[in-house]
């Protein structure tokens, strides 16, 4: 199940929830009791590897074309 992190407007506090995607735009309370929170947006963090190509470009190692003509 996603969990959403708040803010509470009135004391500041942050706070998660757990709660299916279905419910992701439902109000929650602070758990102080006050009604006035705002869901943040959360960066997602994804393992793995990545196939990014080098910094230069192209990939071929020749700059701007991939090769040897750019000369």
């Amino acid at each position: 199940m996603p969990r959403y992190e708040y803010r509470c407007r009135t004391c500041g506090s942050t706070f998660e929830v757990s709660r299916p995607m279905a419910e992701s735009s439902a109000p929650a309370d602070c758990p102080a009791g006050h009604g006035d929170t705002v869901k943040l947006l959360s960066a997602v963090a994804v393992g793995g590897t990545t196939s990014a190509p080098a910094a230069g470009g192209g990939g071929g190692g020749g700059g701007c074309c991939g090769g040897g003509c750019c000369g």
